[in-house]
């Protein structure tokens, strides 16, 4: 029995949602998405409330059951108020640059590399080392924050590298004399 399910997801002010069917449509201050669910459950909307309920008692739609209700929130939360996840950059001479529609990043490379930002997604530098990606879609601002720390991940020696903020880095213990 899905716990994540039960609940139904609020609707804000300044964000509409449409049901047309199996596809769920939002539209807010950050722009409009919408998403398809599965055949497995139902949607309805109550009371500027979207609630999602599971067709039948199988396995298969208690599993969509959760899965579409977590769907529902990120595409309304994702037009209302955006995803952001934070990266840091550790390392001497390690850092990062926008210009333009590109993200320039020095990681001790013999070159830099220039990362094209996509449409969707906004990147800021706040200092050289701090990194900040936006957007309205959480499975996309994931996606090209994984891609940005891909270029060098902490490595367990030292850290250096391109972390997720907060994240806890586990350190070896190195070479003895």
């Amino acid at each position: 029995m899905s716990r994540v399910g039960k609940h139904p997801v609020p609707i804000p002010d300044g964000v509409e949602v449409t049901l047309a069917g199996q596809t769920v449509t939002a539209k807010g201050k950050l722009g409009q998405r919408s998403v398809t669910m599965s055949d497995e459950v139902a949607l309805s909307m109550e009371d500027r409330q979207v609630w999602v309920k599971p067709r039948r008692d199988t396995p298969r739609g208690r599993t969509m059951w959760g899965t579409c209700r977590s769907l529902v929130n990120n595409l309304i939360v994702g037009v209302a108020e955006g995803f952001t996840v934070n990266l840091e950059i550790i390392g001497v001479g390690y850092r990062a640059a926008v210009a333009g529609k590109s993200l320039n990043l020095q990681l001790g490379f013999s070159h830099d590399i220039d990362y094209p930002i996509p449409e969707d997604i906004e990147i800021t530098c706040e200092r050289p080392t701090l990194l900040s990606v936006k957007g309205a879609d959480k499975q996309r601002v994931g996606q090209v924050a994984a891609d940005i720390r891909g270029f060098r991940p902490p490595e367990p020696y030292k850290g250096k590298g391109i972390r997720y903020v907060g994240e806890y880095v586990r350190r070896k213990e190195g070479k003895k004399k």
